[in-house]
């Protein structure tokens, strides 16, 4: 699993996406370990600028003790969605790129409690330093809850099942470990799709919630749009379905379309905020032999158009 720790998803495709310029501003939303960043780095020239952000305490570390005596580097400990509150970003960005969903260190990482692979401490949560823990989540929400969760970031059939299968095991014992979550489930579901853990869907749902990881898509979106210059480029990559639905509506939703059927009345279309750069690339076969956790990578590329006179 060592291999998989520092291999960045898509990296020439997401980078060649962002068109850096030797003398722009670019943010990383989320550092992770480096690699995109590093990439970026590599094409500024003195009078470029790198703003490193990421949730994960860790992460902040890394990036603190790698580009400590970088001067074209800023790093800031928060999560993407919070860009624009940053006093670096308020001159403008020349590209923001956006890496989503959990990193191979926060999976390799047994006690952070992201993957049923290993029994440890069930918390999932990226930022360390606050918030509750999936555990804390599981002892409070109601039946109700739990099973809306698991439905809808999970997309989880079994959802009411497995809800009420919790709720009647934490009245004697709350589920505080990622092998006995897993184990509950696969009792509940049992093994019904070959070489797919039972568990699979409701961790990620559970993750998605604690982090509010869809809403933070959300919100960063709309950050990056109000702080990237006019030709500034957005590139992210999604790793499931619920956030590239986001990621391409919203590109859509910025395109200046009109909206509406052709029973209504007629919609007058807003002026027109961002260009999709290409279509929706996903890695290559190469790339998913050397790293097989890319296989569900999406990347997206938009630029920001120029804002029409009389706007």
């Amino acid at each position: 699993m060592a291999e998989l720790r520092h291999i960045p998803v898509m990296l020439e495709e997401a980078v060649e996406g962002l068109a850096v310029q030797a003398g722009g501003r670019y943010l990383d939303g989320t550092f992770g370990r480096g690699g995109h960043a590093r990439a970026v780095l590599s094409r500024l020239g003195p009078d470029g600028r790198l703003l490193l952000m990421d949730r994960d305490p860790q992460a902040v570390a890394e990036a603190r003790k790698s580009f400590a005596a970088e001067p074209r580097v800023a790093i800031r400990h928060d999560n993407f969605s919070g860009m624009a509150e940053w006093d670096e970003t308020a001159e403008g960005l020349d590209g923001v790129l956006l890496d989503l969903g959990v990193s191979s260190p926060q999976l390799d990482e047994a006690a952070r409690g992201f993957s049923f692979m290993a029994d440890a401490p069930l918390d999932m949560r990226m930022d360390t330093s606050r918030g509750e823990s999936a555990a804390d989540f599981l002892a409070h929400a109601t039946e109700r809850e739990i099973a809306d969760v698991l439905w809808q970031f999970g997309e989880e059939r079994f959802s009411r099942k497995i809800a009420h299968a919790i709720v009647e095991r934490r009245a004697e014992n709350p589920v505080t470990r990622t092998g006995e979550l897993a184990a509950l489930i696969e009792r509940v579901v049992g093994r019904r799709e070959p070489g797919k853990h039972p568990a699979t869907r409701s961790f990620q749902a559970l993750r998605i919630r604690v982090n509010g990881e869809l809403d933070a898509v959300r919100r960063g979106l709309d950050a990056a749009l109000s702080r990237l210059k006019p030709g500034g480029r957005l590139a992210v990559i999604s790793f499931h379905s619920l956030e590239d639905r986001i990621v391409k509506q919203f590109i859509r939703d910025h395109g200046g379309r009109v909206v509406g059927s052709r029973r209504g009345p007629p919609v007058v279309a807003a002026p027109a905020e961002l260009v999709a750069v290409g279509k929706a690339q996903f890695p290559s076969d190469a790339e998913l032999t050397a790293n097989p956790r890319a296989r569900s990578a999406v990347l997206r590329v938009a630029e920001k158009l120029p804002l029409a006179e009389g706007a």
